[in-house]
């Protein structure tokens, strides 16, 4: 499949996919976590699709605003944070092999 948005969802052959299989339910994982990870798990969200977003399968890069460098770890962990507020489950590798 090719991805030519951050989301995953958007004009890709993975809705389609997700429709015809009746998945419900799913692992996101990749980098990076400040765009894509983000912009897919909240996408699976709107249509319906439950997520768990495996944070230490992700990753990111240091992010800058407003001149302020902000570490990939730092980064990580707020968008982690908000992912597992609303949009689905933050969790491990180790909780995901293990359920």
């Amino acid at each position: 499949m090719l991805k030519r948005n951050p989301t995953s969802l958007r004009e890709a052959e993975l809705k389609t996919f997700l429709d015809v299989w009746g998945v419900e339910e799913g692992v996101v994982i990749g980098a990076m976590s400040h765009m894509c990870i983000d912009a897919t798990s909240r996408a699976a969200f709107d249509v319906g699709c439950s997520v768990s977003v495996a944070q230490d399968a992700c990753a990111t890069r240091d992010l800058k605003f407003e001149g302020k460098i902000i570490p990939a770890a730092d980064g990580h962990a707020a968008f982690m944070d908000a992912l597992g507020f609303v949009y689905g489950g933050v969790v491990t590798t180790a909780e995901i092999f293990d359920s």
